[in-house]
């Protein structure tokens, strides 16, 4: 099985009285960008009418079964790295409610530009076949999918995380986005064991382009973290391991390996 993937476009709405028909040129041309970059086509499209702008790609691919990772492939002691920071989506609430300026968002900026592309390529070399991305529905949801999918829990140290600058600081002032804050209520799986409120927030907080989440098995940790810091990931972070337990739960404490 190959082939090259291919995008479908779903575009645009913004109002036209508002917004310059440039700055849809400007979109066009950095999507064009980035799915070349990706080795990926962008083919057909449709645009709506809504009050703000909105730019969204579906992917259509297709991939060799022995290459494939999936959320259901967890195995009890398998090691979990996640190759981004967390904290997207509590940075960009805080440029909408005038508490960071756009040079202060540059990290993040640079974070979510960045595709998962080399990350990818060093898990499957590896022989990872548990992984998923981490976006909208936070790192404890996305995590929740593995766990529930492969019949596994987790042990997770928040110390561990990978956390942009300001993202704690911002949430314990309540700067925090709606999603973020119903990954939270729903993360009822969850036990803490004293992490307060802004850094149980970080760990639902929902991102945009966030990192891909990897179980990986423990005689492949540390030549895989070597190989993601050759690629240049963002990070490169060992935040806990999938255990035998009820399935979908996760024990949160404040640093992995836990003290036995």
């Amino acid at each position: 099985m190959g082939g090259t993937p291919l995008f479908a476009l779903n575009l645009v709405g913004w109002p036209r009285e508002t917004l310059p028909f440039s700055m849809l040129g400007e979109v066009l041309d950095g999507a064009a960008a980035v799915a070349s970059e990706a080795g990926c086509l962008i083919l057909g499209g449709h645009s709506v009418d809504d009050p703000e702008p909105k730019y969204g790609l579906a992917v259509i691919g297709e991939v060799h079964p022995d290459r494939m990772m999936t959320t259901a492939a967890g195995r009890s002691g398998d090691e979990l790295i996640l190759t981004k920071p967390l904290g997207t989506g509590i940075l960009t609430t805080a440029l909408k409610q005038g508490r960071l300026d756009e040079a202060e968002l540059a990290e993040a900026t640079e974070v979510m530009r960045a595709l998962n592309a080399g990350a990818s390529r060093v898990a499957v070399a590896h022989g990872v076949r548990a992984a998923t991305d981490v976006t909208g529905f936070g790192l404890l949801g996305h995590l929740g999918n593995i766990l529930e999918q492969s019949g596994l829990a987790a042990e997770i140290g928040y110390q561990n995380l990978p956390v942009m600058a300001n993202v704690v600081a911002l949430a314990a002032e309540g700067v925090v986005p709606g999603g973020t804050r119903r990954n939270l209520l729903a993360a009822d799986q969850v036990t803490w064991q004293d992490i307060d409120e802004a850094e149980r927030l970080v760990c639902a907080d929902a991102q945009t382009s966030g990192g891909l989440l990897l179980a990986v098995s423990p005689g492949a940790v540390d030549a895989l973290m070597a190989d993601l810091a050759e690629a240049g990931t963002f990070a490169a972070a060992r935040i806990g391991r999938l255990v035998d337990g009820p399935p979908g739960t996760v024990d949160i404490r404040r640093r992995y390996p836990f003290a036995e």
